[in-house]
């Protein structure tokens, strides 16, 4: 037995890190997509997963997924339940590049653990606005026992009956994504769509955020494929650059196709190709050529993009189409590696179709893909069916649009059209502001309140809006948000294709209090700034003394 080597211990270390910070990517990437009364649920329910599934990890998971097999190729004993009885590493795998033991147990135990945690989180994309907290917790911790950990010693365990029949999956293929993908068709059936979807869409809150998420992701999966062969060598080399590869060729088909379909290539569709790059070449990572990333991606971009429609024909509400990028990704990918497998690139691989190996490789393939799909769907519907049974899994109705205040009292954005106008400004020690008087109104002089209705880009300078109007007579002024329905709805462009029409504009509504002489030329001012004459009222004041 070899003595564990401290560079390679260190490289599956630093991976682990990296798969770990995948979690809060994804949470981002989720979050920004999301309404914005909806941001920190969605958020909460990615996180809860650091918590939830460490500890069955530690304690039960871990066992049944790299423990010795119990003789069925099924799963492992339980001998290793609660890591209470380490005594050496773990034997090689299908990802170790020779027979030497290069790592310490708990080495591997910590970077399996960092898979076990995000690929349950992948769920909540598709679940967007409709998960009670409470039960994703049971869930979480249900699920990643009884359907992630028997999945994962089915292929990477030496004992798997999966792994003895030669299916294989570099990075989590099958045992992530087309888990995750499995597990999203089962809980959508348990937990309904949205109401009126899907002729109401969801407009994104912060598309930076999710870009911002997406860029997390793509680094993180660096160590998410990098470090399966548990060793710092050319493989995990030949790893990371397959990766990244695919992803990037995945971006461009994915942009192209936008422009093609829909007009514009947009910052959105270039990372939910890379994301679908990214989750495509996972089960391939470790067994291809550079070339053959390329040709992945490739591919990835151009299924995947079409795979959005996919959600409609299954009529499904799959909010943040976890369906068309990761589940169809896993599964196209697993499929490729039996085209694109090649035995130069790792001797414990295997020649797929095109380099001369026959169909025998994409038959264990095709195999794996059934096998894994059908006991994820089966196994969810019935943890999900249970959940909702025993405490509940699907939120009320009334609480979709407003998750954030309903679990936890909270909003994600304090901001408004007023907090986002411009002012005159510059960097100074703020002093102490006198405090604000009520505005003057003379005695016996008649009053008025006019209301206008302005866009905003005309009166976005607040400095500018309070000294013309003060300048006109106005004694007070007060702008509030406002919406007004429009005879055509305005039609907007969704991310990754899709549209909605919005029959509500976003206005300013601008209340101004000011003496009757001084009414006409508040309304030539108001009309200055762009407001319609057909919008604007007057109104007697009494101003109520206290």
């Amino acid at each position: 037995m070899s003595a564990p080597n401290a560079g390679d211990t260190a490289w599956v270390l630093v991976c682990a890190g990296l798969v770990l910070f995948m979690t809060p990517g994804l949470a981002a990437f989720y979050g920004g997509m999301v309404r914005t009364r909806n941001v920190l649920a969605m958020l909460q329910q990615n996180m809860i997963a650091l918590g939830v599934v460490s500890l069955t990890w530690v304690l039960v998971g871990y066992t049944i997924a790299f423990g010795d097999d119990a003789g069925s190729g099924l799963f492992g004993n339980l001998e290793l339940f609660g890591l209470t009885d380490l005594k050496v590493p773990p034997a090689p795998n299908l990802h170790v590049i020779d027979g030497r033991i290069t790592i310490p147990t708990l080495a591997f135990v910590l970077f399996q653990m960092m898979f076990a945690v995000i690929t349950p989180a992948l769920v909540t994309g598709a679940t967007a606005g409709r998960l009670r907290f409470g039960g994703w917790v049971l869930f979480l911790a249900v699920w990643s026992i009884v359907v992630y950990a028997p999945i994962a010693h089915w292929l990477w365990h030496p004992g798997g009956w999966l792994a003895k029949f030669g299916t294989q999956d570099w990075a989590g293929g099958l045992v992530v994504h087309a888990s995750a993908g499995a597990a999203v068709l089962a809980v959508l059936l348990v937990v309904g769509r949205r109401r009126d979807w899907p002729h109401t869409a969801a407009p994104p809150n912060s598309i930076p955020l999710t870009i911002v998420g997406a860029g997390i992701l793509w680094f993180g999966w660096f160590g998410f494929n990098g470090g399966d062969g548990l060793q710092a060598n050319g493989l995990a080399a030949q790893a990371v650059l397959n990766t990244h590869l695919a992803a990037a060729a995945a971006m461009l088909v994915w942009l192209a196709l936008e422009r093609v379909t829909d007009g514009h290539s947009t910052v959105v569709g270039a990372v939910s190709g890379a994301v679908a790059g990214l989750a495509t070449v996972t089960p391939t990572a470790g067994y291809v050529n550079a070339a053959s990333a390329v040709a992945i991606g490739a591919l990835a971009g151009l299924v995947c993009h079409f795979a959005l429609k996919l959600k409609y024909l299954l009529r499904l509400d799959d909010a943040l189409d976890v369906l068309a990028v990761h589940f169809v990704g896993g599964m196209l990918g697993t499929l490729l590696l039996g085209l694109f497998g090649n035995r130069g690139v790792n001797p414990l691989g295997a020649d797929g179709l095109l380099l001369g190996g026959g169909g025998g490789l994409l038959w264990r393939q095709l195999v794996g893909v059934v096998s894994v799909v059908a006991f994820s769907f089966v196994l969810t519907w019935l943890i999900a069916a249970g959940v909702q049974a025993l405490i509940g899994l699907r939120v009320p109705p009334a609480d979709q649009e407003r998750l954030d205040q309903a679990q936890q009292g909270a909003d994600a954005y304090h901001l408004g059209g007023i907090t986002s106008l411009t002012a005159p400004g510059a960097p100074r020690r703020r002093t102490a502001a006198a405090p604000a008087g009520e505005p003057s109104v003379p005695p016996g002089q008649r009053v008025r309140v006019v209301t206008a209705l302005l866009e905003p880009d005309p009166a976005a300078n607040s400095a500018d809006l309070r000294d013309a109007l003060l300048r006109a007579g106005a004694i007070s002024v007060i702008v509030s948000d406002a919406a007004v329905a429009t005879t055509t709805p305005q039609a907007s462009l969704l991310p990754r294709g899709y549209w909605q029409d919005q029959p509500l504009s976003a206005r300013l509504r601008v209340t101004v209090l000011v003496g009757a002489d001084g009414v006409g030329t508040v309304l030539d001012e108001l009309d200055r700034m762009g407001a319609r004459r057909s919008d604007t009222f007057v109104q007697e004041a009494e101003r109520v003394q206290s």
